[in-house]
């Protein structure tokens, strides 16, 4: 697969492709049924697939300090899309400049001069150009001026949790909750974050459960404080893992972290590597406990919990 930051890197001589266009943070099932559909009628003419985002997410450039929670960074959203088969992503540099195109201008910038779009397909709420004026029946006018033909695919032949329909809004929300197993639900897979192990107190290490300290990326939707079940992904590996979040009530703590624990690994030494955290299931709320020996009872039982949980699960 190819990707292309900014549209300057797009290459010389590009043809016509079939495009869709959207943030798709997380690349949700709804995502998935949009991109889904662009890949099969790229197929069906021929043709090959691209997938337009953004980097940053427009509202931090439209409306700075809103920069929503990020379900999935650029490189692991690109991963995804490869999965879905799509042929490129192209991911433009979000500006001040670019956000006061009219939809005319975005679409003839993007789609015609750039993608030579044969065929878009879009989700029922795409909104594009200049204070979102754009919408889909715009876009359709912009096609019969323009040689390309405009799917619009209903999402709501899938809906999320209690029939909402597929929603990064919707995953933020279960994430921010720690219901993990209803956002894995809504993804398609279980949610993830990223990052490099750094040093942290070693307290885990100390009370017999070595744990990776994760700086997490920028912006990242880190589940709500407590403790999971999960798998910490080191170099494509999964290792099954018990995870905690918080800011570790029992030793006092303030800065939040996100710490896994690789269930019955040893020797593992993975400061300074970028690796991956997933989680399963809640197991349960941060606590203090009164003693020591209470802390290391319910970390054993919490480890068992988790154990037992991942050996059932299915990652995919």
């Amino acid at each position: 697969m190819q990707r292309w930051r900014g549209l300057e890197d797009i290459p010389e001589g590009w043809g016509r492709s079939v495009v869709t266009i959207g943030s798709y943070d997380g690349v949700h099932r709804g995502h998935q049924l949009i991109i889904g559909r662009t890949v099969e009628r790229a197929r069906q003419l021929g043709l090959p697939s691209v997938v337009v985002t953004f980097d940053p997410h427009p509202n931090e450039v439209v409306r700075p300090g809103s920069h929503p929670p990020l379900l999935a960074p650029h490189p692991r959203r690109a991963e995804l899309m490869a999965e879905l088969g799509v042929d490129a992503v192209l991911v433009i540099p979000f500006t001040a400049g670019f956000s006061k195109l009219s939809p005319a201008d975005f679409v003839v910038k993007i789609l015609v001069e750039k993608l030579h779009a044969r065929s878009v397909v879009e989700g029922p709420n795409f909104r594009f150009g200049h204070r979102a004026a754009g919408d889909v029946a715009l876009l359709e006018e912009l096609g019969d001026t323009y040689d390309f033909d405009v799917t619009v695919l209903d999402l709501g032949a899938g809906e999320g949790r209690d029939g909402q329909p597929y929603s990064s809004t919707l995953v933020r929300r279960l994430i921010a909750a720690g219901d993990v197993a209803d956002a894995a639900r809504v993804l398609g897979r279980p949610h993830r974050v990223e990052g490099v192990v750094v040093r942290g107190a070693q307290r885990g290490r100390e009370l017999g459960y070595p744990t990776a300290n994760v700086e997490t990326l920028p912006h990242t939707a880190v589940p709500a404080d407590g403790v999971y079940a999960g798998w910490l992904v080191v170099e494509g590996e999964a290792m099954p893992a018990a995870i905690s979040v918080g800011t570790n009530p029992q030793f006092d703590g303030t800065e939040r972290t996100v710490e896994a624990y690789a269930i019955d690994r040893v020797g593992l030494d993975l400061y300074g590597l970028h690796v991956a955290v997933e989680f399963l299931a809640f197991l349960r709320g941060q606590e203090k406990f009164e003693t020591l020996d209470a802390l290391l009872e319910r970390m054993a039982h919490d480890v068992d919990r988790a154990r037992a949980l991942v050996a059932r699960a299915d990652r995919h």
